[in-house]
């Protein structure tokens, strides 16, 4: 311990001005020697310490986070794509299924680690969270009764229908913003949705048209279909993750934009969505 013996010469003032000197230059070098390292606290960090990231799903969404017929098995496009990640960040990958309307909840308060489940990339939204690359593009749709298109030719239709869907998701409030009447789901697979559609519970549901054209594929006994001519939003969804866990995200954003580089998400892309790939931009004229 170092010490400091007062000279007979010293005032007592010089001595005090001294001994606070040397305090702040001892606590310099602590500071030097153990430098404050905000990465070493990271979310990314203690992800690579325990070797395991935590990613929030549905397990519900076809064909993007859905559970194979007959089996416990998670598969669909973005679980797909996460699994790679994590294999090329080398990390093991855990899935926690959850209702839509409680992934970023789950974010923020860091029961996942992030999420995916086709979450839309917004400038509200990236203003609570950080978001990775997209690498999914696409825009909305409807799905409505085959006799009548449930009476709907532009959003402006949508007033007074009875529309199905998540709480916060955005389509909802495309809806709301339209004068339509919510009808919240929480947690449900397609069929119930569709079901409901053709039997007049709702009128309509609004979602994103790959989703919808490969949900009313696989169901061709529920007599809806994809609005033919209904067009609007475009949009790009991506990994979300809490805000400011910038390491974590440039991490992802690498691994992903090697993905799109080399086709790994293209060609899961044409497995899950019937030969399209939907890493790209779609080329249609779609209602902004």
């Amino acid at each position: 311990m170092l010490g400091i013996q007062k000279s007979k010469n010293l005032s007592k003032s010089s001595y005090i001005l001294i001994c606070t000197a040397l305090v702040g230059l001892l606590g310099a070098c602590s500071n030097a020697s153990n430098p404050t390292n905000e990465s070493a606290n990271s979310l990314w960090s203690d992800i690579q310490e325990k070797g395991t990231i935590v990613v929030g799903t549905s397990g519900t969404l076809y064909p993007t986070s859905y559970h194979a017929e007959d089996s416990d098995e998670l598969t669909g496009y973005e679980v797909e794509v996460l699994r790679e990640i994590a294999n090329r960040l080398d990390l093991e990958v855990e899935f926690s299924e959850m209702g839509i309307d409680n992934l970023l909840t789950a974010v923020d308060n860091g029961r996942v680690d992030i999420a995916a489940n086709d979450i839309d990339i917004t400038d509200e939204r990236k203003e609570k969270f950080n978001f990775s690359d997209p690498y999914k593009h696409s825009y909305g749709s409807a799905i409505v009764r085959s006799e009548d298109l449930s009476g709907i030719e532009t959003l402006d239709d949508l007033d007074g229908k009875k529309a199905g869907g998540a709480a916060t998701t955005i389509y909802t409030q495309i809806g709301i913003e339209h004068g339509a009447e919510e009808v919240i789901y929480d947690n449900v697979t397609n069929d119930t949705y569709l079901r409901d559609v053709e039997n007049g519970r709702l009128d309509v549901i609004l979602n994103d048209y790959y989703l919808q054209s490969l949900a009313v594929e696989a169901l061709p006994e529920i007599d809806v279909v994809v609005h033919p001519t209904l067009a609007y939003f475009p949009n790009s969804q991506g990994i979300i993750m809490k805000k400011g866990e910038d390491e974590l995200q440039e991490q992802i954003n690498g691994v992903i934009g090697d993905m799109l580089e080399d086709g790994t998400i293209s060609d899961i892309s044409q497995q899950f969505f019937g030969g399209a790939d939907v890493s790209v931009e779609p080329d249609i004229d779609i209602e902004e």
